[in-house]
């Protein structure tokens, strides 16, 4: 079996402030958060009941982002902002599809790390790695990256519902488009974003953002195409989550409350 490389965390974690990665653990059912982060989450579920949907239909996209990428013979992925562990974990879905696919997780969050490495066994032909690193720090992304995966193969680049976090457009415009230019040719960037599902969301998630948690920005769909300037958008396109290659689980409460898309690098 694989495992993560341990990795001491630093600083001590501060767990009286919510955290955007705890609390949508929360919604999606996970156990991996604290009172002050089931509080948070619960308000914002009493004022706008459908967050837990929303969160649902995010991780859908995942899925089926990632588990089409594997059919379609993708062997290598980097997932980038990717959050606390929870039900179908970018590993867990491709490895399934191909037990030999290799995964290395990029977040910031020392709480992630203790908890990858608590939940991560890789199937024996794969791998799982951790790297403990802010995304928009591209040369710390790929360093950490290439301790399991071969950057001169194709990679699958999972890029999902996390660059709101960056306030800054430009900020996030860049990062996607240094790890794209680094990667080589036949890889893919499965890319998906938050907009507003309604005006009630947009002012609740306001009031989320000045209440000390991480701040998440909400980018319309005709912004946050440029994502994919350059690169070779496959069917349907850049589409909201539930439009995208929809299966039986795939849920319809919030047609315009994300997107996301999977493009291929030439």
């Amino acid at each position: 079996m694989s495992q993560p490389t341990p990795v001491t965390p630093p600083g001590k974690i501060d767990t009286s402030v919510p955290h955007s990665a705890r609390v949508w653990n929360y919604w999606l059912g996970g156990k991996d958060h604290f009172p002050a982060d089931q509080a948070a989450g619960d308000a914002y579920r009493e004022r706008y009941p459908d967050i837990e949907p929303f969160a649902q239909e995010s991780r859908g996209f995942l899925v089926r982002s990632v588990s089409h990428l594997a059919r379609e013979g993708v062997r290598q992925f980097l997932d980038v902002g990717a959050g606390l562990p929870t039900v179908n974990n970018t590993h867990e879905v491709a490895q399934r599809i191909a037990p030999e696919c290799r995964v290395v997780y990029v977040d910031h969050d020392p709480l992630v790390l203790l908890h990858v490495e608590a939940m991560g066994i890789s199937t024996s032909q794969g791998a799982m790695d951790y790297v403990l690193a802010d995304m928009r720090d591209t040369e710390a992304v790929l360093a950490g990256a290439a301790r399991t995966l071969d950057l001169s193969l194709p990679v699958g680049l999972v890029i999902s519902d996390v660059l709101g976090h960056i306030v800054d457009w430009d900020d996030a415009l860049g990062l996607v488009r240094r790890l794209v230019e680094r990667l080589p040719s036949g890889s893919y960037l499965a890319l998906s974003h938050s907009t507003a599902a309604d005006e009630t969301h947009r002012a609740v998630q306001e009031e989320y953002n000045n209440s000390g948690a991480i701040p998440y920005i909400f980018r319309e769909p005709e912004q946050t195409k440029a994502f994919f300037d350059g690169l070779e958008l496959v069917e349907p396109g850049y589409v909201s989550w539930p439009n995208w290659r929809p299966d039986a689980t795939t849920g319809r409460l919030t047609e315009r409350a994300g997107w996301g898309g999977v493009a291929r690098i030439p």
